[in-house]
């Protein structure tokens, strides 16, 4: 069905985060800085992840995919908001707003699938560690990630179909910074009770169905792990879970707010704050807490710094 056939707005006009015309420039500045380490950090780890022998492993493999996801998410979405804030206006055509929306849900999906995988690949890792190398091969490895990547364009499609198979007629400010699915249906000319069980439904089934994987995961990794008498070999299995956990906890935390319990029509502002915090910054700190207490991530480095001084001389 055309979508014009549905509807009779061209555009809508975001709000934003502050009317004030200083408040937009700071905030322009920050989103910047923000988006800009976002993308120099995931590149740094698909770069040594790439190019670094050490690093070849289905762990680094996954990461190096959590990476791209990263970049893709939030560029689905924080250059319309820069422009936006620079322009000081908020306008955004249907079909970019339907882009935008496609976007950022696709990769958040693909996100949210790929978080489950690496938590199965650690639970292969630490309690069935002679069957490691055979189950999770370079062929699972792909078929995992690919996967991943398949569904979320699926369930990005999904929602998107559901979120513009409305019409809409006016009026069309959209009372946040980004085309987000709730606040956009909520300017619906008809009836979205339909649409909003039906996103209810998936989301709740995908982020449940994820959440036991890694629970699980983690359930027996502990179990594993309280039975190791090695306390090196304890520390080891400790420090490469917990910086998964921190960015699943944030994660589905956000996203279980965000789409799985239902909001009220006056807490517009606070959605807007949850979403500025998953939007921009949760892939801005993503990076760090992956690298920062990694130490193979740390030697790549020094080999990479220590190449390019050989090569520079």
């Amino acid at each position: 069905m055309d979508i014009k056939n549905l509807t009779s707005i061209t555009e809508f006009i975001l709000v934003g985060l502050s009317s004030q015309r200083k408040t937009q420039l700071l905030l322009f500045v920050a989103v910047l800085l923000t988006y800009s380490l976002t993308i120099l950090g995931n590149l740094v780890v698909i770069l040594l992840v790439w190019f670094d022998t050490h690093l070849q492993s289905p762990m680094y493999y996954f990461l190096m995919h959590l990476s791209s996801l990263e970049i893709c998410y939030v560029t689905s979405t924080e250059p319309q908001m820069l422009a936006h804030l620079l322009a000081g206006n908020g306008v955004i055509s249907y079909t970019c707003c339907a882009a935008q929306l496609f976007g950022y849900l696709c990769f958040g999906a693909a996100e949210c699938f790929l978080l489950a995988v690496m938590a199965y690949d650690r639970y292969l890792a630490i309690c069935q560690p002679l069957l490691y190398p055979v189950v999770m091969d370079r062929w699972r490895q792909m078929y995992l990630a690919s996967s991943c990547w398949a569904g979320g364009f699926l369930g990005g499609a999904i929602y998107v179909g559901c979120t513009f198979r409305h019409s809409y007629c006016g009026p069309n400010r959209i009372n946040h910074f980004i085309c987000e699915m709730p606040s956009v249906l909520k300017l619906a000319c008809d009836d979205t009770h339909v649409t909003q069980t039906i996103i209810f439904v998936l989301a709740g089934v995908g982020i449940l169905i994820t959440i036991v994987i890694v629970l699980t995961s983690y359930v027996v990794i502990l179990f594993s792990v309280l039975q190791m008498r090695s306390v090196t070999g304890l520390h080891k299995a400790l420090s490469t879970c917990a910086s998964h956990l921190i960015v699943v906890t944030v994660f589905y935390g956000t996203d279980i707010v965000t789409y799985v319990i239902p909001r009220s029509e006056t807490f517009s502002d606070r959605d807007k704050n949850i979403a500025l915090f998953y939007v921009v910054i949760t892939p801005f700190l993503n990076p760090i807490i992956y690298t920062l207490r990694n130490k193979d991530v740390h030697e790549a480095v020094a080999r990479a710094l220590r190449r390019g001084r050989f090569e520079s001389k």
